[in-house]
């Protein structure tokens, strides 16, 4: 333990899913697009990956609804989810180097994300993930609020047993950086999945409150393993 700060390392780390664990939100965004358009929303790919990136479909269609007055088509969202899964057969893959770190990862860790369980369990079976987490997968349609509301974070903190401030979340979006920051754990905002413009994405997460950004897997480890004495928990508390 680290005479500075005291404080052990993280005694759960929570994942976001979809462009932490797997590249989906190219498929995802390109398919939400393309669905969009076709009730008459006059939307683009780029504001559609601005403005909904990490955030689940409930609060996707209000937006729409309110900023374009297109009302949700009976049966819209579970044919976008239809459209997405199959895309997700032919295309989807874990982000490079995740398994390898799950592999020997000490820490217990779950996954708390805004998709839906279906989709939640066929990413994860699919890129052969799903096992890493012995059923600790947990998604925005268990709480009332997704995020960027506090609520699933700590949700599955209070799934796992233990204290949210002994949490460290691993977030690539906006949304889930203010969710896990609400929820008073500290955030690794992880910027290496194929929908982000790096130039962007690391600014971003960090204003939203991350207390680090990353782009690859392989430097995971070592920033849990330097939890005592980087400072991180100490920055994320002010």
């Amino acid at each position: 333990m680290n005479g500075r700060t005291g404080r052990a390392r993280p005694e759960l780390v929570i994942f976001d899913c979809d462009g932490v664990l797997v590249d989906s939100e190219p498929i995802s965004l390109a398919r939400l697009t393309e669905n969009l358009q076709r009730i008459g929303v006059p939307i683009d790919l780029d504001t559609v990956a601005r403005r909904f990136t990490g955030t689940s479909m409930t609060s996707i269609m209000a937006h729409i609804a309110t900023d374009y007055g297109v009302p949700t088509p009976e049966g819209f969202v579970d044919a976008v989810r239809a459209d997405t899964l199959r895309a997700f057969d032919a295309e989807l893959q874990a982000i490079a180097g995740v398994a390898a770190v799950l592999e020997t990862m000490t820490t217990r860790r779950c996954v708390a994300s805004s998709s839906d369980p279906q989709r939640l369990r066929h990413a994860l079976t699919l890129t052969g993930l799903l096992r890493h987490f012995d059923g600790h997968v947990f998604s925005a349609s268990m709480v009332a609020r997704g995020k960027p509301f506090p609520d699933l974070f700590l949700y599955a903190a209070g799934q796992m047993a233990v204290d949210p401030a002994a949490c460290v979340v691993i977030e690539d979006s906006v949304p889930g950086v203010t969710a896990a920051r609400a929820a008073g754990i500290p955030v690794l905002g992880f910027c290496g999945g194929g929908h982000w413009a790096h130039d962007r994405a690391g600014a971003d997460l960090l204003a939203a409150g991350a207390v680090r950004v990353f782009d690859a897997f392989s430097q995971l480890p070592h920033l849990l393993e330097a939890w005592d004495h980087s400072g991180i928990r100490d920055d994320a508390s002010r």
